[in-house]
């Protein structure tokens, strides 16, 4: 029997030990017991500097896009044009949706730093191809687009690997702590890239590109140098990929995904492309082989998608609550960049043109809220568990909401800015909490795939969630927009038949119009000839700040409501997922000999042996002779977890 040097923790042994890995997420890894020293602080440093860089690259394109596409002589908003936009968007975080699983299996198999380090090289390698881009127009979109692309995979090989080896490194009693910060990084990492595409798109396009090159040159050469396989998953000898099952959902998500994203597009009239055979026939073939995969892994004797895992109460239940929180900020995030670059910053003075800039700026207080309460919520978490506090930061999430949904468009800035830090501290408390939770639920061995999974959930409820709420914004002014844009223009002296044209264009060119920090009005005016035929007072008026956000302001807040009472519920949802998780010894407190654990904790080690035992090539098996060979994570004999005491 492998000793032990501490006494039991509420997730199992923290101390370190000698049994290799424990059998499951909740027991003594391989990973805490090997991590002494300085080395888990060289992990949390390297982890954190990736997924921070990982996730800043998802935004800091968003507020650079005017300067990039001028860079590249290109009208994103001119007719045929807005599918490079629309990827220029969404590209990055369809891959990371759909890589993460197959590379956190990936890192199980084959070793979780190996797979993580090499996704440090090919995310800088693509950052420095994308900032020389040789051609103009279509193919220099193109170009940005499929390096893009290049750069996501890098970014997903961090992310999928990133808690796996966070978890490994640290001990239970501190695990909340690391990935809290690690967490955080990723949430401050999408709000920060706003204030930074802004501020180097002023140097030049190619500087939101450049600044991942230092960054990442240090990183892989750090990686490389410092970190090291301490989970038992190294090699891959003798363990087969899922094919099928990569495959299956590889495509399967990747089509509904791209349907979403081709479903914002305008079809035949139709404000959105919603009825478009293709977008119809990509979401029932993505469902069907989604369908196929869950079918697919049943089966398969080493899963890429362990669905084992979701027996497990504390893992389903973070998951769900995760993907609903997912879904929820995603498209928050465009929301309020419509809300502040289309109406609120034109009617306080600021040139369109300026507006991309000060939006990420005024965005601040809620990158402030997930950096505060993010790294407290997870040192909370190692003493009193994640189900408390992952619960009030959902409370205080869906309030935010509740707030946002009650501000007047044109409000104060002060009542803006708190309801956004709120929302950044309900999500900071419920992130670190609920990741650890996850993370801590789950077999050693099946870490990496735990991680992917998870990210796959996140990214995949943000794709999801740009498309849903812009399709319910969309839908909002294709119903209210067009007559007050046809009368309002009239009333200048736009001529009847032009004004008829423009209302008539779809709300998605005005939309990404004030995204791209362009005066709407002006941009779908000056195709014709309809500023030349206004007299100069009324085009003054028509070009003005104040003409579209006056016009835009109603039909906007009446998107804004639906579509924040949808945030609003899902924080709501999330709460109680997160309360279902059950209760938890925290991970640094001791359960003395002979003390009872909680049902719901022996219980999560009760499932996790059982994924264990089903897996029998990572995890046990028969040898060549026939005699029985233990379990690479330890010694718990049957029936028994190492987080139930033995007793007298």
């Amino acid at each position: 029997m492998p000793a032990s040097d501490t006494g039991t923790s509420g997730a199992g042994t923290s101390g370190t030990g000698t049994s290799g890995t424990g059998t499951s997420g909740v027991g003594t890894s391989v990973g805490a017991a090997g991590a002494n020293g300085n080395y888990r602080w060289v992990v949390l440093a390297n982890t954190t500097a990736a997924v921070f860089m990982s996730a800043l690259d998802g935004s800091i394109v968003l507020i650079a896009l005017p300067p990039i596409f001028r860079g590249i002589h290109l009208d994103p908003l001119a007719p045929g044009n807005v599918g490079y936009l629309l990827w220029m968007i969404m590209g990055y975080r369809l891959v990371q949706a759909v890589l993460v699983v197959a590379l956190g299996r990936l890192g199980d198999m084959f070793g979780r730093v190996r797979i993580y380090n090499a996704g440090f090289a090919v995310f800088t390698l693509a950052s420095i191809l994308l900032s020389f881009d040789p051609f103009d127009a279509g193919r220099g979109a193109l170009w940005l687009i499929g390096w893009r692309v290049l750069q996501a995979v890098g970014g997903s090989m961090l992310t999928a690997n990133s808690a796996a080896i966070l978890t490994d490194a640290f001990p239970a009693e501190q695990r909340g702590f690391a990935l809290g910060i690690n967490q955080v990084a990723s949430l401050a990492g999408q709000f920060v890239g706003l204030v930074a595409g802004g501020l180097l798109a002023v140097l030049d396009w190619r500087a939101v590109f450049w600044v991942n090159v230092p960054v990442g040159v240090f990183g892989t050469v750090w990686a490389y140098r410092r970190l090291r396989e301490t989970s038992a998953a190294r090699g891959g000898g003798g363990r087969r990929i899922d094919w099928w099952g990569n495959i299956t959902f590889a495509v399967g998500l990747a089509a509904v995904l791209i349907a979403v994203t081709e479903g914002l597009q305008p079809y035949r009239g139709h404000a959105m492309g919603w009825t478009n055979p293709t977008v119809v026939g990509l979401l029932v073939g993505g469902v069907a082989l989604l369908v196929a995969f869950v079918a697919v892994e049943r089966r398969h004797p080493e899963p890429m998608f362990a669905l084992g895992l979701f027996r497990i109460r504390a893992f389903t239940a973070g998951n769900v609550a995760g993907l609903a929180v997912s879904v929820a900020r995603g498209g928050l995030q465009f929301m309020l960049i419509i809300w502040l670059q289309g109406i609120w910053l034109p009617l306080h003075g600021y040139d369109y043109e300026d507006t991309p800039l000060w939006a990420g700026i005024y965005l601040l207080p809620l990158t402030v809220g997930i950096l505060v309460a993010g790294p407290v919520s997870g040192i909370l978490s190692d003493r009193f568990g994640a189900r408390g506090l992952a619960s009030a930061g959902m409370a205080v999430f869906a309030g935010s909401f509740v707030g946002l949904m009650l501000l007047p468009v044109t409000f104060s800035y002060w009542a803006f800015a708190l309801l956004i830090a709120l929302n950044g501290i309900g999500g900071g408390m419920f992130a670190a909490p609920n990741s650890s939770a996850i993370m801590g639920s789950v077999p050693a061995e099946q870490r990496g795939a735990a991680s992917g999974m998870r990210a796959t959930f996140q990214n995949s409820g943000t794709a999801l969630s740009i498309g849903v709420f812009f399709s319910l914004m969309i839908a909002g002014l294709a119903a209210t927009l067009p007559d007050a844009l046809d009368g309002g223009l009239r009333a200048q002296g736009v001529p009847a038949g032009i004004a008829h044209d423009v209302a008539a264009l779809p709300p998605v060119s005005s939309l990404f119009a004030t995204v791209l920090g362009v005066n709407p009005v002006e941009h779908l005016l000056s195709a014709g000839d309809g500023l030349a035929a206004v007299p100069p007072a009324n085009r003054a008026t028509l070009t003005g700040r104040e003409f579209f956000p006056e016009l835009l302001a109603g039909p906007f807040h009446h998107g804004l409501v639906i579509v924040f009472a949808v945030a609003a519920g899902l924080g709501v949802l999330a709460g109680l997922a997160s309360m279902l998780r059950g209760a938890s010894v925290p991970s640094g407190a001791s359960v003395p000999s002979g003390a009872s654990v909680p049902p719901d904790r022996v219980e999560i080690g009760r499932q996790s042996e059982r994924i264990i035992e089903e897996a029998p090539d990572a995890h046990g098996g028969d040898d060549a002779d026939g005699q029985r060979r233990p379990a690479r994570g330890g010694d718990a004999g049957p029936g028994r977890h190492p987080a139930a005491p033995a007793g007298p």
